[in-house]
């Protein structure tokens, strides 16, 4: 199923549902933006989330629970304790178990009838390409600026729409990427990543757990209207939310043209 497009996606084969499908699904069913066919478009789609930590733990539950057909996870480390204060994919049982193992664990749980696919190892140079190009949408949840720039690269390259969150203290960013549709792309916003040492990580200034769950379930939410074609995509727009004042600010980002992925010279075909 080609994604790019997700409005002009036609009708995926086979449409028909099993009675306990029905059922699972029914709210979404009901929804007249989505309905059988939207629902048909969410199995029939392949989605690579990056990381099943603060942000992919939500955001993989959501996207299973939707009935996402096909969802992959990149994630090479392993469950540890000072985890579970926000990662909720994750137990006290599975200390010690892979990340993406014990999150595919959790997914199966919740919806048995997607298909889970574990990559428990590290995303490089030298897999991103073949990780990317298996999935029709990539969503990043990773906590460094390297996986970030690597991640989003990859998907330009690919032709792959972006969803991308990253969260810090109280506060967290969303936007989405389509930089072959004719939007900006990551580098775009932030043409090269900060020095090292300027920008702390969770782990040296800390997160608010609830705000990781934010972000990945508003992560989770732009994937499904990506996948169905409704409402208005976030591509373009850059989101941020501060927890501790509850306001929300939208920023619109326009397409580089002197990007230095070179893809806004090309208006899309």
């Amino acid at each position: 199923m080609d994604l790019g497009n997700f409005a002009s996606c036609g009708t995926p084969e086979p449409l028909a549902f099993s009675d306990a499908e029905v059922r699972r699904y029914s709210r979404h069913i009901l929804l007249a933006e989505v309905g059988g066919i939207g629902q048909a478009r969410l199995r029939a789609a392949r989605v690579l989330v990056v990381g099943a930590g603060g942000l992919g733990s939500p955001l993989a539950l959501y996207l299973a629970a939707a009935g996402v057909g096909t969802i992959g996870l990149v994630d090479d480390d392993v469950v540890e304790l000072s985890n579970l204060q926000r990662q909720i994919a994750h137990s006290t049982a599975r200390i010690g178990a892979s990340k993406a193992e014990s999150a595919r664990e959790a997914m199966l749980a919740i919806n048995p009838e997607v298909s889970v696919r574990a990559h428990a190892q590290r995303l490089d140079a030298t897999n991103v390409q073949a990780l990317v190009g298996a999935y029709d949408l990539v969503c990043d949840g990773t906590d460094n600026f390297a996986s970030r720039y690597l991640v989003a690269d990859a998907c330009v390259h690919a032709g792959r729409t972006l969803v991308s969150a990253s969260v810090l203290r109280f506060a967290g960013q969303l936007a989405t990427f389509r930089p072959h549709r004719g939007g900006p792309c990551y580098r775009c916003l932030y043409p090269q990543a900060p020095e090292a040492g300027l920008v702390p990580s969770c782990a040296e200034a800390g997160v608010l757990g609830a705000v990781t769950g934010v972000l990945g379930t508003l992560q989770a939410s732009e994937v499904v209207k990506e996948i169905v074609g409704i409402g208005e995509s976030m591509a373009g727009r850059l989101l941020l939310w501060d927890a501790l004042s509850m306001r929300f600010t939208m920023i619109r980002v326009p397409a580089d043209p002197h990007c230095p992925l070179g893809h806004a010279a090309s208006p899309p075909g």
